[in-house]
């Protein structure tokens, strides 16, 4: 027998893409999905009326009163009942053989987490743009789950599909967390000698938000929560994740040392960087010939200063600014 699988679908005021989340969802070529449960953080606009007009008795709503990502997560999972656990958030688009693929991954395998890439896509200049920057090596560093690369053990992936039973055995997702929770969570996982196993062919399509400052406050968060999961685990730190502190600090540095005699050597971070931005645009736009590459510099500085100044910052939980 293929054993069970529960979908859970994280979402607040999502009336429109919880849509497009659950469809994919039901057009799933694995044929035992016994349930498709959606945690809503107590939403007001229509998203629970468009959850309901679908009429398929395996979908449930439970209450997150919390209104957190984690507290969503930790609810369904708590509701669930099948064997295997699937993560689908309310901009991601399942391809049709997603579970069925990171099934035969885990039976294979016997990994307790699968995942693959964070394909995001794009409508309009600039949510194609930062689209574009949330592909690129210089945007996101190495990170498999962005880009791609081969199957094989991994620190994180997007998403997850999980072994219920293993997630239950870490303690679920840590709800102090508002960002980087499934990161932490996947390091407990390996620490309980459980396997993280990336596969390029689990790409699923993210839409990412549609203005700079969205971006920034969402880039601020992610780097703010990673410099409190450091803390916790400092053992998990990795060289990509120091690059844009790094540079937010060589920029401070920059113009410190612009009213000094080393004046000269303040051009050097910001002309390296320019000119990294500058050789991502052209390749970028040469492969795409969209204007959407000569946009998505921009959307790489918010990034980058954005994490940067959050990981820097430090905040800790229960700060306003780290509100969703």
């Amino acid at each position: 027998m293929q054993p069970t699988v529960t979908v859970i679908i994280p979402v607040r005021n999502e009336q429109d893409a919880i849509r497009t989340a659950i469809e994919s969802v039901l057009g799933q070529s694995y044929p035992n999905i016994t349930e498709i449960i959606v945690a809503d953080g107590m939403s007001t606009d229509g998203t629970r009326r468009s959850i309901e007009e679908f009429h398929d008795n395996r979908i449930r709503i439970v209450d997150n009163p919390a209104t957190t990502t984690p507290a969503a997560l930790n609810a369904a999972i708590r509701a669930a009942s099948g064997d295997i656990v699937v993560r689908c958030d309310a901009h991601s688009v399942l391809p049709p053989d997603y579970v069925a693929i990171s099934e035969q991954i885990m039976a294979d395998t016997g990994a307790v987490n699968v995942g693959g890439i964070q394909r995001a896509a794009g409508t309009g200049l600039m949510q194609s743009a930062i689209a574009m920057a949330m592909t690129s090596r210089l945007g996101v560093g190495d990170a498999k789950f962005h880009y791609g690369g081969d199957a094989g053990p991994s620190d994180t992936v997007y998403l997850g599909v999980f072994d219920r039973k293993a997630l239950v055995d870490a303690g679920l997702f840590d709800e102090t967390l508002i960002r980087n929770q499934d990161y932490e969570l996947n390091i407990r996982l390996r620490q309980n000698g459980g396997l993280v196993f990336f596969d390029p062919r689990l790409a699923v399509e993210y839409r990412p938000r549609g203005s700079l400052r969205s971006l920034a406050r969402q880039y601020f968060q992610y780097g703010a929560w990673k410099r409190i999961v450091h803390r916790r685990h400092p053992e998990s730190i990795r060289l990509r994740q120091l690059a844009a502190p790094l540079f937010v600090l060589g920029l401070v540095s920059s113009v410190g040392l612009a009213f000094t005699t080393w004046r000269r050597l303040a051009l050097v971070i910001p002309f390296a960087y320019l000119v990294a931005l500058v050789a991502t645009t052209a390749v970028s736009f040469g492969k795409t010939r969209r204007i959407a590459a000569l946009v998505m510099p921009v959307a790489i500085v918010v990034m980058h200063i954005s994490w940067g100044l959050g990981y820097l910052s430090g905040l800790r939980p229960g700060s306003p600014a780290n509100a969703e």
